[in-house]
């Protein structure tokens, strides 16, 4: 695995993921934790859903695992050949998929605000929020369609180590969603009211069409030209198809777990949806630069080393994986649980987010972080079972993980009633359950995974983050115990430097207690400044 690729792929993601933050500063502002933006969001689950499952999740890893095989083993005609089988089926299956969504809007409405209005503390809806989810969800449907064929594009480009321009593809889906939504939306409603939002649902759709032609011109270089297929009965389909079923599942369980937050977040109260939702933008930030780039880079290569079965390669692969993404998402962990306040305020605290909004989103940010670890974790080793052809077991680790999920929901929010914090702690339980269960098993498939390594490295980089914690610990003490009162560019210089100085303290820990990773990264980063 290339620490090059890795930090590149890191690069475009962070652009993508700051882009995406700035789409949700921009509805922060608009919006605030109001019951419209509650509509928007619960509205937008059910495509963003699909996304996760069929495009970005057992889609993308199925059609790379078996692609990059062929690419090795039949070389590059009989791979093109799958690829447009492939591109073909998924067009109009997820055709299909959408035309059915559309019809099926009034269900899938009705589906998602069942929960909220039983319970101990029912929700009343208001006829216009029941109509405006339903145009919504039929505005934004056709983005699975759009968003699966990208996810396509970006497995070809991959498994041809390709990989800045589809990581840079979310900053196209991010600009479309947010320039074609501001304008769509201001056109339909000047005063950016409730039907201001279907037009930021027009903009999710030009977002995905933006996602997929970005890419065309790079896969064109690598030598793709699309052709219809519709001969599907191929032994390739019929692998990407077998390793999906489990995929879905497997791939769907913090996704399916995010859906049923948001549903039980709509019957808590007026803005939990919001509140979860912007939380979870902050933490997806380090998972997406971080634990997505280690495993884009890393899938291909387990792949390839898979092809002979389960080798020392594909051992030091995966290991150097894992470690790597503890590496650098353990200091994130700690920088989002210790400065959710200041972090919230910074970033959303304008216009019609106020301190009750900022509160609540930072007690979501916390719960969600203290699973950040884990679930980056997870992006590394699930698709190696994939590559290992042994999807089941994550499959069923899956299903018991989401039961556990709706279990602890249905406990805190309706036994104990506790707030939308808790909804965000069942999602970090379960998936630091999840991979427990996951690594283990994989220890039995593949022998030693270096977990010697793993711990040295966890108890060096604990020590480092322990210093790191002080410095943000005093930061929240001296600079930050007032926010309300302390000016906007105060806080941004402030928490600007207290990231600063803890991130170089990090650092410096780790070079001093020789940690591989570290030194990877500095390096790399000498020969940046070098250039």
């Amino acid at each position: 695995m290339s620490v090059k690729a890795t930090w590149k792929i890191s690069a475009a993601v962070m652009a993508s993921r700051v882009l995406g933050l700035a789409r949700e500063m921009m509805f922060a502002g608009l919006f605030g934790g109001s019951r419209w933006m509650d509509c928007f969001y619960l509205a937008f689950r059910v495509p963003n859903l699909l996304r996760d499952l069929f495009a970005e999740g057992a889609l993308s890893q199925a059609f790379v695992t078996t692609f990059s095989k062929k690419l090795k083993a039949e070389g590059q005609d009989s791979a093109w050949l799958l690829a447009n089988k492939m591109m073909t089926l998924t067009a109009v299956f997820m055709s299909g998929i959408t035309l059915l969504g559309i019809l099926a809007a009034p269900w899938i409405v009705d589906l998602l605000t069942s929960l909220s209005r039983s319970g101990s503390s029912p929700r009343a809806y208001m006829p216009q929020e029941i109509a405006l989810m339903i145009t919504m969800v039929r505005v934004m449907y056709p983005f699975i369609l759009l968003v699966s064929l990208a996810a396509l594009v970006m497995g070809m480009l991959n498994a041809k180590n390709v990989f800045g321009i589809p990581a840079l593809s979310s900053c196209f889906f991010n600009l479309g969603s947010m320039i074609g939504g501001a304008a769509f939306g201001y056109w339909m409603d000047p005063k950016w009211g409730p039907q201001s939002l279907v037009g930021f649902s027009i903009g999710v759709v030009i977002g995905g069409l933006a996602q997929l032609a970005c890419q065309f011109p790079a896969l064109r270089r690598a030598g793709y030209r699309f052709v219809a297929d519709f001969q599907w009965r191929d032994s390739g389909v019929r692998q990407i198809l077998r390793l999906m079923g489990p995929a879905v599942i497997a791939a769907s369980v913090v996704q399916i777990n995010v859906v049923v937050n948001s549903v039980f977040a709509f019957g808590v109260g007026e803005g939990a949806v919001s509140w979860l939702s912007y939380a979870f933008r902050l933490m997806q930030l380090p998972i997406g630069v971080f634990g997505v780039a280690v495993a884009t880079v890393t899938l291909p290569a387990l792949s390839r080393a898979a092809v002979s079965g389960v080798t020392e390669d594909f051992r030091s692969t995966l290991a150097k994986g894992l470690r790597l993404v503890a590496f650098l998402v353990l200091p994130s962990t700690l920088g989002l649980a210790l400065l959710a306040e200041p972090i919230v305020s910074v970033l959303y605290e304008r216009g019609h987010f106020d301190v009750e909004d900022r509160l609540q989103t930072a007690a979501a940010l916390r719960a969600y972080g203290y699973g950040l670890l884990f679930y980056a974790w997870l992006k590394v080793l699930q698709p190696a079972f994939y590559a290992i052809d042994k999807r089941w077991l994550p499959m069923l680790v899956s299903i018991f993980a989401i039961a556990l999920n709706l279990g602890f929901n249905y406990f805190f929010v309706f036994v104990v009633k506790w707030g939308q914090e808790s909804l965000a702690l069942t999602t970090s339980i379960t998936a630091a359950i999840n991979f427990v269960i996951l690594f283990f098993a994989m220890r039995i498939f593949a022998g030693d995974l270096g977990i010697g390594e793993l711990m040295n490295l966890l108890l060096k980089v604990g020590v480092s983050g322990g210093v790191m914690a002080c410095v943000c610990v005093l930061a929240n003490h001296f600079l930050f115990k007032n926010l309300t009162e302390i000016p906007f560019v105060m806080k941004v210089v402030w928490l600007g430097l207290t990231i600063g100085v803890a991130a170089g303290v990090y650092f410096v820990m780790t070079k001093v207690l020789k940690v591989t990773e570290a030194e990877d990264a500095l390096a790399m980063l000498s020969r940046k400044l070098r250039k």
